[in-house]
């Protein structure tokens, strides 16, 4: 077990990484136009990753197993560590990345290590999400502009009202980020984990027992909120202050866009109705919270007249996007030859 706890460090590392990184996506807005307090706001949202972990976490899972199989400790190790290396490295620049992006160029330098086919089909859904993710929320975000706009329009409610009714909805909006962010991304930080899953079910008193499983995400959501509460606050300013001048409203409009198209790409029972009326389903994938919540923006911004984006720096952040992929799968081919021929670790199976 402790060899295990070992290899699965990288894993919570990837975990730290999601909270550092996303949590701007979630209530950066929130707190960039000082509607919300940091502390507050970081406990509400780290309380429902966790809680978006366990219960729904597992459902995009499978997308990434279709798209390679890790089936050994080392390799998930080395793929989940080179991920989170790539990431922290754009934190660092102050870019606020995609994880979904980051471990899908661990898992395929590991396809390509190890001689192991790419799923293309796999591959291709994912990379169509990542264009049809922020362009949903644009739209979601847009819609919600007007509507909002228009009822403000005819109803005469005073500002202190407003105010009290928008942070009461940044409140509801930071809970439902966070829940979702668990449910769409645990995946990318726990799931190259899952076949080498070495947890026993675990019961919460007489009310709820844990698969082993859950047990997995859980230790991925507590990780995810430490990362939530120890580095987040520097990638707000590029979210929440930098991209575009937000009023509290619009802000709390784009934490509701992000959220839902979160639980868009997560939800098996949206995609079941959507089959039942003979309509184009979303693939249950991991999606970018980060390229959701700037689509959301820049739908707003567009829908004002497109004045006050600042696109030089959607450019740097659609770099970061671009970028973090390439350096995952680099970092994870050589970390694999590393851990074969240095430290004598198996990385595939038969």
């Amino acid at each position: 077990m402790f060899t295990y706890l070992f290899f699965l460090s990288s894993g919570l590392f990837l975990g730290w990484s999601l909270g550092a990184n996303d949590a701007s996506n979630i209530f950066g807005t929130a707190v960039g136009t000082k509607m919300l307090r940091f502390s507050f706001a970081a406990a509400i949202a780290g309380i429902f990753i966790i809680l978006g972990s366990v219960l729904s976490g597992q459902n995009t899972a499978d997308t990434l197993n279709t798209l390679g199989s890790i089936n050994t400790l080392p390799a998930a190790f080395s793929v989940s560590l080179s991920s989170a290396l790539a990431v922290f490295l754009m934190l660092k620049s102050g870019i606020s990345v995609s994880i979904s992006q980051a471990i899908v160029g661990g898992i395929v330098g590991w396809n390509l290590y190890t001689g192991s086919q790419t799923n293309i089909e796999t591959l291709a859904r994912i990379c169509s999400s990542w264009i049809i993710c922020p362009i949903i929320a644009g739209c979601i975000a847009v819609i919600l502009y007007w509507i909002i706009k228009g009822i403000l329009g005819r109803c005469k409610i005073h500002l202190l009202w407003q105010d009290w009714v928008v942070r009461v909805g940044m409140i509801l909006t930071t809970a439902l980020g966070g829940y979702a962010l668990g449910a769409n991304n645990m995946a990318n930080v726990v799931g190259v984990f899952i076949d080498s899953c070495k947890f026993s079910s675990f019961k919460i008193g007489n009310f709820y027992t844990l698969s082993g499983i859950q047990v997995l995400f859980l230790l991925g959501g507590i990780a995810a909120c430490t990362g939530v509460f120890t580095y987040s606050q520097k990638t707000i300013k590029n979210v929440g202050r930098n991209l575009l001048s937000l009023s509290p409203m619009v802000a709390w409009i784009v934490i509701l866009s992000q959220s839902l198209v979160l639980i868009m790409f997560s939800s098996n029972k949206i995609e079941q109705i959507l089959l039942s009326l003979n309509l184009p389903t979303l693939p249950a994938v991991p999606v970018s919270s980060t390229q959701a919540v700037i689509g959301a923006i820049i739908g707003i911004g567009i829908a004002k007249g497109g004045k006050g984006i600042k696109w030089g720096l959607v450019l740097k952040l659609m770099s970061g996007w671009v970028a973090s992929p390439v350096i995952a799968l680099v970092l994870s081919y050589i970390s694999l030859s590393f851990m074969e021929n240095v430290f004598r670790q198996p990385v595939i199976l038969p």
